[in-house]
C-alpha cells in the first residue's frame, strides 16, 4: 500500500504489496460509488506481478482515504490529476468502474497524452439515477444498498475464480457498501456519488477530447448501466473497442477473468 498527500489530505492506495517502481508502466484503478479499492483486488494483483505498478486508491472520503468526497465528476478528475502529480506519474493507464468510469473519462479528456489507455467498465452516459434511488440513498441508505446490490448482480453463484469456492458475491458487495458508508460519518458518500453521476452532463464532449485508445467493458446483463446506455460514448470516441461479458454491473467480481483478460490484451502494447 501507499499513502500519498493529495490536496492536503491522506490518500490510501492499494499497490498489491509491490513497491512503486518509476521504471515500470502504471495502471490507476478507480472504484465506483460506495465502493473502495478492494473491488479491483484480482485484477490489480495479477498486473502487479506481471510488470506493472498498480495504484487503486480509495477515493477521498471513502474507506481509508481522508478529505471531502468528490461531489462532482469534475472534482473526481481534479483528484486523479493531483494523485498522479503526488507520485510523480507523467503517464498512466486509467481504468474506472461506474462512477469511477466517469471520473476516468473526465480525467483523460483533460490530461491529454498523460493517459496512454482508457478503460471504462460498467459505464453509461448519461448515467441517470432514478429519483427513487437518490431518495433512498439519502434517507434510507441501508435499504437502497440492498436494492442496488440486487440490480448490480446477475448471479448468486459466480465463477470459483472470483475469490474462491463458496464466495457470496452479492453479500460481500453489500457488506462492503455498508462498511464504506460507515467509514464517513460526516458525509453520506452514497448519495454524493449517485448525485455526481446523475448530474454529469459532459460525457460526449469529454470522449471526443480523449486522445487515448478507449476500451469499453460492459455487462450483457447489467441493469444499472446496460450496454445500450454506453452507445453515445462509443459512437463519439475516436478509437474505441468494446468487450461484452456475461455479467451484471459488478463485472470485476462476476467475470473477473474476462475483465482481466480484456484489460491485459488492451494494454499489452
Amino acid at each position: 500500500m501507499m499513502e500519498l498527500q493529495v490536496h492536503g489530505n491522506t490518500t490510501w492506495c492499494y499497490s498489491a504489496g509491490k513497491a512503486f517502481d518509476p521504471a515500470k508502466p502504471t495502471v490507476i484503478f478507480l472504484h465506483g460509488a460506495l465502493n473502495d479499492h478492494s473491488v479491483w483486488i484480482l485484477q490489480t494483483r495479477y498486473l502487479a506481478h506481471h510488470g506493472w505498478n498498480v495504484l487503486a486508491p480509495d477515493l477521498p472520503g471513502h474507506g481509508k482515504s481522508a478529505g471531502p468526497p468528490p461531489r462532482t465528476v469534475e472534482a473526481g478528475a481534479d483528484f486523479v490529476l493531483a494523485l498522479m502529480d503526488a507520485c510523480g506519474l507523467q503517464r498512466a493507464v486509467l481504468v474506472g468502474h461506474s462512477f469511477g468510469s466517469l471520473i476516468a473519462l473526465a480525467t483523460a479528456a483533460r490530461a491529454g497524452h498523460r493517459i496512454s489507455h482508457l478503460v471504462l467498465v460498467g459505464t453509461a452516459f448519461p448515467m441517470k439515477v432514478s429519483q427513487a434511488l437518490l431518495d433512498g440513498a439519502l434517507h434510507e441508505p441501508l435499504k437502497a444498498i440492498d436494492l442496488v446490490n440486487r440490480l448490480s448482480h446477475s448471479t448468486l453463484a459466480p465463477p470459483p475464480s472470483t475469490l474462491g469456492p463458496g464466495t457470496w458475491v452479492l453479500g460481500g458487495s453489500r457488506a462492503l457498501m455498508r462498511r464504506v458508508l460507515a467509514s464517513n460519518p460526516k458525509v453520506n458518500v452514497f448519495y454524493a456519488g449517485f448525485k455526481a453521476c446523475d448530474d454529469y452532463r459532459d460525457g460526449e464532449s469529454a470522449i471526443q477530447s480523449v486522445s487515448a485508445p478507449t476500451l469499453f467493458i460492459l455487462g450483457k446483463r447489467d441493469q444499472m448501466t446496460p450496454p445500450k446506455a454506453a452507445q453515445s460514448l462509443i459512437a463519439h470516441a475516436r478509437n474505441a473497442s468494446v468487450t461484452l461479458l456475461d455479467a451484471g454491473h459488478q463485472l470485476m467480481a462476476e467475470a473477473p477473468d474476462g475483465v482481466l483478460m480484456a484489460l491485459r490484451e488492451f494494454i499489452a502494447d
